[in-house]
Order: structure tokens, then C-alpha cells, then sequence
């Protein structure tokens, strides 16, 4: 009896030994190889294309304008002009014909633009020369130079007043004769004098009563 507990015991066993699997010792892994890292391509720099040349383009040639065009007006400054040559009458002409009188009056005009020129560069003169000077003698100069100018154009403007009536009496046929007296003045007082309103006799006798009232 014992021997046969004995052999189921061993049957039992192999057959336990059997059932449970073999432990299989772990496997070791092979060492993974890491695939060496892609180097990035390195970029390369645009190659500049140099520009294609283009074919001269030929253009056809302008057309000529045939019409011709008008000259270019060139602007001329007026420039004073010699003075006017003193009048030489004719044989047997009457006083202040008309030719007589278009003479006086181009002396005239020649003289009243002359003044103007004149008055144009004394106020130009103030304008750019005004400034004041630190110099109290410097200053008082200039004031002095500048007031003698001032006095000078004044007068020539009270002359421009008298060309201006003179003009006007020959466009009323009144030029040339003395205002006191009625007679003529005659040509040459007025070429000394062109706005002269009085003869030599009337004048002399004025600038004896303005000595005898003044005195």
C-alpha cells in the first residue's frame, strides 16, 4: 500500500512538472543602433542670374516739325535813353506847331520816368540798408543819409505833379504860354525848364517880390 501512495505521489509531480511552463530566462536585448542624424542640407545661396541683355530697341526717328514756329518774344528792360537833342525848328514855323509839341512831350515823359527809376531805387535803398546800427555815430549817419534821400525824392515827386500838368496843357493846347502875361514862354526856356509856366520877365519880377518879402 505504501508503494503505491508513493507512485501517484511521483506521477503527480510529473505531471505538475509538466503543467507548469519552463520559466525562459529573459531574453537580452540587442542593442538598438541609433541611425546617425541627417545632417540638414545646407542651403545654397541663389546664384544671381546676370540680367539678359535686351536688343536695342531703334526707335524711329522724330518727326520734324515743318511748321515753323513763331520767334520767342525776348523781354527787353527799358533802359533810359540818351536825353532828347533839343528841338530844331524850321524856317517860318508857328509856335508850338505839333511837331513842336511831340517833342515837349517825349522830354516830358523821358523825364517823369527817369524820377520814377530814381524814387524805385531810393525805396529799394531803404528796404535793404535799413538795419539799425549798435554804433549811436554809425546810427545817426545813416539816419542823416537816409533823411537827405527822403527830402530829395520828396521833391522829385512834386516834380512828377508839375510834368503831369505840363502834359496836360498840351493835350489843351495851353503849353508854352505864361500864365501871368498870356505871351509865349518860348523854346528855349522850355528846353531848360520844360514845366517853366511863366516867361523869363514874369519869373525874374516873382523872385524879386519873394527877396523884397522874405528880406
Amino acid at each position: 500500500m505504501p508503494k503505491k501512495a508513493d507512485t501517484k505521489k511521483s506521477t503527480a509531480k510529473n505531471t505538475a512538472a509538466k503543467k507548469a511552463p519552463a520559466k525562459k530566462a529573459p531574453a537580452k536585448k540587442a542593442p538598438v543602433k541609433k541611425a546617425p542624424a541627417k545632417k540638414a542640407p545646407a542651403k545654397k545661396a541663389p546664384v544671381k542670374k546676370a540680367p539678359a541683355k535686351k536688343a536695342p530697341v531703334k526707335k524711329a526717328p522724330a518727326k520734324k516739325n515743318t511748321a515753323k514756329k513763331a520767334p520767342a518774344k525776348k523781354i527787353i528792360s527799358k533802359k533810359r535813353t540818351t536825353p532828347i537833342s533839343s528841338y530844331k525848328g524850321r524856317k517860318g514855323e508857328k509856335y508850338m506847331s505839333a511837331a513842336m509839341k511831340k517833342h515837349f512831350n517825349a522830354v516830358l515823359i523821358e523825364w517823369r520816368e527817369h524820377l520814377r527809376e530814381e524814387m524805385q531805387k531810393t525805396f529799394d535803398h531803404l528796404k535793404n540798408k535799413g538795419e539799425s546800427y549798435a554804433d549811436p555815430i554809425d546810427r545817426a549817419s545813416q539816419e542823416e543819409e537816409f533823411a537827405f534821400e527822403l527830402r530829395t525824392r520828396d521833391r522829385e515827386r512834386k516834380l512828377i505833379n508839375k510834368i503831369a500838368g505840363s502834359l496836360e496843357q498840351i493835350k489843351q493846347d495851353d503849353y508854352g504860354y505864361c500864365y501871368a502875361c498870356g505871351i509865349e514862354i518860348g523854346v528855349k526856356r522850355l528846353e531848360a525848364r520844360p514845366t517853366a509856366t511863366h516867361c523869363i520877365d514874369c519869373k525874374t519880377l516873382d523872385e524879386i517880390k519873394e527877396k523884397q518879402l522874405g528880406g
